[in-house]
């Protein structure tokens, strides 16, 4: 039996949480919102071993350095890399970093951020992270298990185009068709009892 946790492929990668300790003055909120107008969210945290801000403008979410206030994102490919490096937990070399405009099938089912970087690792499972360009959080991991995973539960959802719909027309189709044949085989059952006993 294979745990939910590996096939979400949670021992792949580690995002911790750790405490932060102030290495320098931090940008005053005052200055940081007339640099960056219109910021409706921010949020401090530690990104390849600094403190930046992650701001939200509007649909726009960035990165920038909490003691200078320079924009970080979007974050390029050594950046991705590094942070790829930083947080996986195997053994494999990174094969292929791509930047992907487009939401692969795999990583469709939600709502995602485009564009994501998408980080390829040579290995049997075909392990491959996604990231955000933008905050550099880690979206998705994906490898061989979860895409057999997915693959046969789309065929017990029968949800052949998202693979969530769990009370589509074709599942309640086939489960009516299978209670007939259940009910019918019991009324057999039981008519060909009825039809010994009269004998």
């Amino acid at each position: 039996v294979i745990s939910l946790d590996v096939i979400h492929g949670d021992h792949l990668a580690h995002v911790t949480s750790v405490p932060l300790v102030q290495s320098g003055d931090r940008m005053e909120i005052g200055k940081l919102q007339s640099l960056y107008p219109g910021i409706q969210s921010l949020r401090l945290k530690k990104f390849l071993g600094q403190e930046v801000f992650e701001i939200r403008q509007g649909e726009k979410s960035s990165l920038v350095h909490a003691q200078t206030g320079e924009t970080i994102s979007p974050l390029n490919r050594d950046a991705i890399v590094a942070l790829a490096k930083e947080i996986y937990q195997g053994t494999a070399q990174i094969r292929d970093v791509t930047l992907i405009t487009e939401v692969p099938k795999e990583v469709a089912r939600r709502p995602r951020p485009m564009p994501m970087w998408a980080v390829h690792y040579d290995e049997w499972a075909e392990t491959t992270l996604y990231f955000s360009p933008n905050t550099g959080d880690l979206l998705a991991r994906r490898h061989t298990l979860w895409r057999w995973f997915d693959f046969l539960w789309m065929l017990h959802i029968m949800d052949y185009d998202n693979r969530t719909d769990v009370n589509n027309t074709l599942l309640r189709a086939a489960s009516g068709i299978g209670l007939v044949f259940a009910l019918s085989g019991a009324w057999l059952v039981f008519y060909s009892f009825r039809r010994r006993n009269a004998a």
